[in-house]
């Protein structure tokens, strides 16, 4: 069955990047009916259906069963999530930065964890706006310029910020030449054991297990912009050791291979760049 897919991906209002990545709309219509693996990433995830509610078969946290969600939040995880769908899918996905879920959920994104919670439990009553007015806005950029106003709205309301050394540990560990987690437990002047301890309570997985989330995510962008490029290729560009290793962590963290998920993934995924620009310019 070939289905369609439509959508736009858009940058936020300035005052909002630092926060979160660009606002991801999506609408997909007669896929055939399936499983979508949604895999580890280094952001709070926020989805808000258009549609049918989101239903969860699987969830990262082992003591979490299956569930719909409407509108959802959930933090940083080391497993995949598994998706069932009829074919059709339609809302917006936003990817939040640690940052970004203390200014504009109000929780450090360790309150979440591995969790997927109802997003008014974060959101409180802005949920009821934000899916009514959305719903209610037939065009992308509307619907984009109604998440600025009120996300927009929250972060001016203050945060409790994250503390620069974490704020540091967290930028060296996610970044593409990330270094040791003793090397970088020095950098920021901390014991390594320290280290540790406050950068799982504040971001609700561990420096390593950061690290290696970031690299994996790193992996599958490059092979959704490059479905062309081999494994092998794909290892050495993103820091793995090699294909072999690329495979281990696809199996650990994503659950299936890279080969695998390439071949059962039927979704595209919305990145069209003129639609990006285009956005772009009215922030």
């Amino acid at each position: 069955m070939t289905g369609v897919s439509e959508g736009m991906r858009a940058a936020p209002a300035t005052p909002l990047r630092p926060y979160l990545g660009p606002y991801e709309g999506y609408r997909l219509v007669g896929y055939g009916p399936g499983l979508h693996l949604g895999t580890p990433a280094p952001e709070v995830t926020v989805v808000l259906s258009l549609d049918a509610p989101v239903v969860i078969t699987t969830t990262s946290h082992p003591d979490q069963s299956e569930g719909s969600w409407g509108a959802l939040a959930s933090g940083l995880a080391t497993t995949a999530v598994t998706i069932a769908h009829d074919g059709n899918q339609h809302g917006i996905q936003l990817a939040l930065t640690p940052a970004g879920s203390r200014a504009l959920l109000g929780v450090p994104s360790a309150a979440l964890g591995a969790w997927i919670v109802d997003l008014g439990d974060v959101l409180g009553s802005d949920t009821t706006e934000l899916v009514d007015r959305i719903a209610a806005e037939p065009l992308w950029p509307r619907r984009f310029a109604i998440l600025d106003e009120i996300l927009l709205r929250r972060a001016s309301g203050g945060e409790s910020s994250i503390d620069p050394h974490l704020q540091r540990a967290w930028h060296l560990l996610t970044g593409p030449d990330a270094p040791r987690v003793t090397d970088v437990a020095h950098d920021v002047g901390w014991s390594r054991r320290h280290l540790i301890t406050r950068f799982t309570a504040e971001y609700g997985i561990g420096p390593k297990d950061a690290m290696r989330v970031a690299r994996f995510d790193r992996s599958k962008r490059l092979q959704r912009r490059s479905p062309g490029m081999t494994l092998a290729a794909v290892a050495a560009h993103c820091g793995f050791a090699d294909q072999s290793h690329l495979a281990r962590e696809w199996r650990s963290l994503a659950g299936v291979p890279p080969s695998t998920w390439r071949a059962d993934e039927q979704f595209p995924l919305v990145q069209d760049a003129e639609d990006l620009q285009r956005a772009s310019s009215r922030a």
